[in-house]
């Protein structure tokens, strides 16, 4: 399948998960958008946009199980992490729980969070290799107290590429009244990802890994009843009354416009989307999995 990508053929590229190549399918996909918005701007985003985006949001929908009105399109899922950690409303003294694996920038963002608000950050240690699903629950569950008011742990860990239970703990956060954050930067196109069935309070990931995808193209999700909980990242022409041009709700609103951006990322996600069906994308998973299975000693690959 090389000859599909432009990627150089001297070169064997096996780092995906940092900045994932889009088919040659997709770029130029993307490149016709391009070339629209170029010959017709004010057209394109004020007339088509929105509608285009909500193509997009339903195709991304369809292929994650998820409703596509909580779907958020967003440029990378540091993004999505700001947004929602950035909207969190916490006292001194309120805990935010995560694990040792994961991503620095995410790292950063709850830090800044805690400095912000005096709350405080706990970090639990998951070792390696890696426990069974039970013990990453219990040792997760461990860090939790009466002052704990947000999990955020990795679907899949982007310094380890560990596979979290998320589920699990999603489950038993809910029944604890503690809001929970999933971070997908790498899970959609290379695991499963049903949001129907994981049914998490946020969740985000990225679209230019392993889903193909130009970089740029991101979503969050929000569960319907904490959506009113999403403050806007950057304010702009999509908060406040009187909108001249409404995606049909405050959170799309809020989130969908931060000002003139070029959305053609975004917009090229149903292309491939389209590539990974043509090309049994889900057998290209199945194929990179079977070589790295959980339960097989690897420790010499790790650092």
């Amino acid at each position: 399948m090389k000859d599909l990508f432009f990627l150089n053929p001297e070169i064997i590229y096996l780092n995906h998960g940092s900045f994932g190549a889009a088919p040659r399918l997709v770029i130029q996909f993307r490149q016709d958008l391009e070339r629209e918005l170029a010959s017709q701007p004010v057209e394109f985003l004020q007339r088509k946009l929105y509608p285009l985006l909500e193509d997009a949001r339903a195709s991304l929908g369809d292929y994650l199980n998820a409703a596509p009105d909580s779907l958020a399109l967003v440029p990378n899922a540091t993004t999505g992490v700001n947004i929602v950690a950035r909207s969190l409303k916490l006292n001194p003294g309120d805990e935010i729980l995560t694990t040792s694996h994961e991503y620095g920038a995410c790292e950063n963002i709850l830090a800044f969070v805690c400095q912000k608000t005096s709350a405080r950050l706990v970090v639990r240690d998951i070792p390696l290799p890696r426990p069974a699903d039970e013990e990453i629950v219990e040792r997760i569950w461990k860090g939790v107290s009466d002052r704990t008011r947000f999990i955020f742990l990795s679907h899949l860990s982007s310094p380890t590429a560990t596979l979290f239970p998320v589920k699990e703990i999603v489950s038993r956060a809910r029944r604890a009244g503690i809001r929970v954050m999933v971070d997908g930067a790498h899970a959609p196109g290379q695991v499963a990802v049903d949001l129907g069935d994981l049914d998490p309070d946020f969740y985000t990931g990225n679209c230019h890994k392993w889903m193909l995808s130009p970089i740029g193209s991101a979503f969050l999700y929000t569960r319907p009843a904490r959506q009113p909980e999403i403050e806007p990242l950057v304010v702009s022409w999509g908060w406040g009354q009187g909108l001249e041009i409404s995606a049909g709700s405050e959170y799309l609103d809020n989130l969908q416009w931060w000002g003139t951006y070029d959305p053609t990322p975004v917009l090229s996600i149903p292309q491939a989307i389209e590539f990974m069906a043509a090309h049994d994308w889900g057998g290209v998973k199945s194929g990179c999995q079977s070589r790295f299975r959980p339960g097989e000693e690897h420790s010499r690959w790790l650092p």
